[in-house]
């Protein structure tokens, strides 16, 4: 495996996700480009050895356990090619880092989403959002591997819904790039944009804490917050898993949280508003399990 790219042995997974939390990794590696990648989840497949995309992990929850397979993180991958205002992308790029290249090329479409933690191919994979913009709202098609074979698939029939779309559940179907149409704009009008809505995010969120984003949906009346807040949960904690006092649709690893608290405090939230309001809060984040298939 080598020579398909970078591996560390017995890695603590804690560096590697936002929680901080998890166990460590019998593999971690980074394939060198795309062929690599695609060599190395046939060789992964052919040794029976289990593998897991992590990106970035700034939308998941890890097991304490450790893992007896590959956690595959997709950093290498970061080409990008711009002709006029199309651009392909690959998906290991870091979201901010894309936006950043884009505003410098004076193409606008994706500044609102400036502040989501992750890379690009998690973030088309959970329809991330933010201040009334998707990242699939400018989006063409997306490149991905399932079952050895390279595919591409247009936006229509990629089933992108509100935090969600044909990726994020079917771990078959790895995504390996993008492509996007943009509009022209100027630097300073995109960084103005950025500058309001990141001020905003310091202001409401808890980013001085180790977190994964929202937890739960928002419905289409009121915000999953406003819910828990409501309910007095803010500053309520299993161990050192808290509801965050800045806003109630944060749980923050405020004292070494593990997975197991992060999970009973999910579940206990959930419960608490089905009781109080009759109202199922649906999770965003994903919880990962090493014991579903590859």
């Amino acid at each position: 495996m080598k020579e398909l790219g970078t591996i560390l042995e017995n890695e603590d997974l804690k560096k590697y996700n936002t929680y901080k939390i998890g166990g460590k990794a019998k593999y971690l590696i980074k394939p060198y480009d795309q062929d690599k990648l695609i060599k190395l989840i046939d060789y992964l497949n052919k040794n029976n050895i289990k593998y897991i995309i992590l990106g970035k992990g700034s939308n998941v929850i890890l097991p304490d356990e450790d893992f007896d397979g590959a956690i595959i993180l997709l950093d290498y991958l970061n080409d990008i090619k711009i002709d006029g205002v199309n651009v392909e992308v690959s998906a290991g790029i870091l979201l901010n880092q894309f936006i950043n290249i884009c505003i410098n090329n004076n193409l606008s479409g994706l500044e609102n989403l400036y502040g989501i933690p992750g890379s690009l191919g998690g973030a088309i994979s959970q329809n991330v959002g933010s201040f009334n913009s998707n990242i699939s709202d400018n989006l063409i098609s997306v490149k991905y591997l399932e079952n050895m074979e390279v595919k591409e698939i247009l936006k229509k029939d990629c089933k992108f819904e509100y935090r969600n779309s044909l990726f994020k559940h079917d771990n078959k179907k790895i995504i390996l790039s993008a492509k996007f149409t943009l509009n022209k704009s100027s630097k300073e009008i995109m960084n103005n944009i950025i500058k309001k809505n990141m001020q905003q995010r310091l202001e409401k969120q808890p980013l001085e804490y180790p977190n994964a984003g929202s937890v739960f949906k928002n419905f289409s009346d009121i915000s999953a917050g406003k819910l828990i807040e409501d309910l007095n949960l803010k500053g309520y904690h299993i161990n050192g898993a808290y509801v965050s006092n800045k806003h109630a649709n944060f749980i923050i690893n405020k004292n070494k949280a593990t997975s197991k608290d992060i999970k009973d405090l999910i579940l206990y939230i959930k419960n608490k508003v089905k009781v109080e309001t009759n109202r199922d809060l649906v999770l965003e984040q994903i919880i990962i399990d090493y014991n579903e298939d590859t």
